[in-house]
């Protein structure tokens, strides 16, 4: 009976590992899609909008504008 105990015992602890270690795996590869996604943001805006110029002529209308658009669908942040 005592070694069915700590069958059980071993298997929780080793399901408990298993699932904190996915929770940390899926933190990861949100923030690094995370940072990816507002890179590709932030290379669109420079690249494309300002000519590669460190500020477009119409300077943080842009930024204003494109976030009026997007906030309601995603939220800020």
């Amino acid at each position: 009976m005592k070694k069915d105990l700590t069958n059980i015992q071993t298997l929780v602890s080793d399901v408990k590992a298993l699932i904190d270690n996915a929770k940390q795996k899926v933190v990861h590869t949100v923030d690094n899609q995370r940072v990816t996604l507002y890179w590709h943001i932030g290379k669109r805006i420079f690249e494309d909008e300002q000519g590669g110029e460190e500020r477009a002529e119409y300077g943080k209308q842009l930024i204003k504008n494109l976030s009026k658009e997007i906030e309601p669908l995603y939220g800020s942040g």
